[in-house]
């Protein structure tokens, strides 16, 4: 397929930038007159170099490549060099693969032929994410305050993400992948003292800044060795105190749910409490079969008292723990298919793959399974693993 040739309404960005946009400018908006309607189509990078750029579209076809002469150049070594072309038609977009090695993905499926893309779909094109918008000039401007806003929020939420734990008695590793809004969900793990690690995921109703604000409030009393006196070794205890902080009815109507876990590395036990959260899953050194680790518990926030069961395991040496949200097997599949925990579950038995750390190797198998890059809800998975 040829090339398609550059005009004088493209422009592009300085060639040191990882993103080449070059921009079309519409002349009015689909199916009226500028001076109606301002809205004009837009694609905002949601992942990948030049995060939270946008590039406005227009009557031109649009190719996206790794390098010139593409119109919109990502340097990106999954991306093929015509990987893709987007056109408006009729008032509408659509994108068209151009037999890329990785293939084009509209929300979350991969196409082979002309797809339509609606606003707020996405597109991933290699490791980047584009957004459709369809929006006025008026609320580009103002959207573009708000990202600003919840890309900081964003930021301030992955500072507070442990550190992987490479070697010792407790290794660790795992993978955020965030939805297109801002999330609840929140991870931690520490020593309590030399011989006791705490390990916790916190997930939060609702998306936004809110929920997310919330998830930290939560996130920094749980980090504190000391619990106003509440031994941190108790899970039970530890979900009844953030119970009584955190009741829905000072805290804006949120509730959220709880996994938090205590493993004693001189009795190789594990004691934990689920407050309103699936279970978490041990699986042993022989990869036979996962152990659900869960109680039944009313969310934190739901009701002022309640009184926290806990529960216990003994960890036989060289397992591994799987901490994670629903976000990792809630999932529209497409072709009239729903994954659920069911066709999660035995991917945490599969084999290990060499050079590849088991969050990353279980992402990777929930993509290809439900031929999705992207979800709907946070994709957040915690693996620790007792030597």
């Amino acid at each position: 397929m040829a090339d398609p040739a550059h005009d004088e309404s493209t422009s592009a960005m300085d060639d040191a930038s990882l993103t080449r946009t070059v921009i079309v400018r519409p002349g009015g908006a689909p199916g009226g007159s500028a001076a109606a309607d301002d809205r004009a189509h837009y694609l905002l990078v949601v992942n990948g170099a030049g995060r939270g750029q946008r590039i406005e579209l227009g009557d031109k076809p649009l190719v996206v490549g790794r390098s010139k002469p593409a119109d919109l150049v990502l340097d990106d070594s999954q991306v093929s060099r015509n990987h893709c072309r987007l056109t408006l038609a009729m008032g509408e977009l659509f994108v068209t693969d151009l037999g890329s090695s990785n293939g084009t993905y509209v929300a979350g499926r991969r196409i082979n032929q002309p797809a339509f893309v609606a606003a707020g779909d996405r597109i991933g094109i290699g490791t980047h994410m584009l957004e459709h918008e369809w929006r006025s000039r008026g609320e580009v401007e103002a959207a573009s305050a708000a990202d600003d806003d919840l890309e900081g929020a964003k930021k301030y939420v992955r500072s507070l993400l442990p550190e992987r734990i490479r070697d010792g008695s407790v290794r660790t590793d795992w993978v955020l992948q965030s939805s297109a809004k801002l999330g609840g969900d929140l991870f931690g793990y520490h020593f309590i003292d030399p011989r006791t690690f705490a390990v916790y995921l916190i997930d939060v109703t609702g998306h936004g800044a809110d929920a997310a604000m919330h998830a930290v409030s939560v996130m920094n009393v749980v980090r504190r060795a000391s619990l106003s006196g509440v031994d941190a070794r108790d899970p039970a205890r530890v979900a009844g105190y953030l119970n009584d902080m955190f009741q829905m009815d000072s805290h804006g109507g949120m509730l959220l749910s709880l996994w938090y876990g205590v493993y004693d590395l001189d009795g190789a036990t594990l004691s934990y409490t689920s407050a309103g959260h699936h279970a978490s899953y041990l699986v042993g050194p022989g990869r036979v079969d996962a152990l659900p680790l869960g109680t039944a518990n009313v969310l934190i926030g739901m009701m002022p008292d309640y009184a926290y069961r806990s529960g216990h395991a003994q960890v036989p040496r060289g397992s591994s723990l799987y901490v994670f949200s629903d976000g990792v097997f809630e999932i529209d599949a497409g072709d009239g298919r729903e994954w659920g925990i069911d066709n999660f579950l035995p991917l945490l038995t599969a084999p290990a793959r060499s050079g590849m750390t088991e969050s990353r190797r279980i992402l990777e198998a929930v993509q290809d399974a439900t031929n999705r890059q992207s979800f709907e809800d946070d994709f957040t998975l915690v693996v620790a693993t007792f030597g």
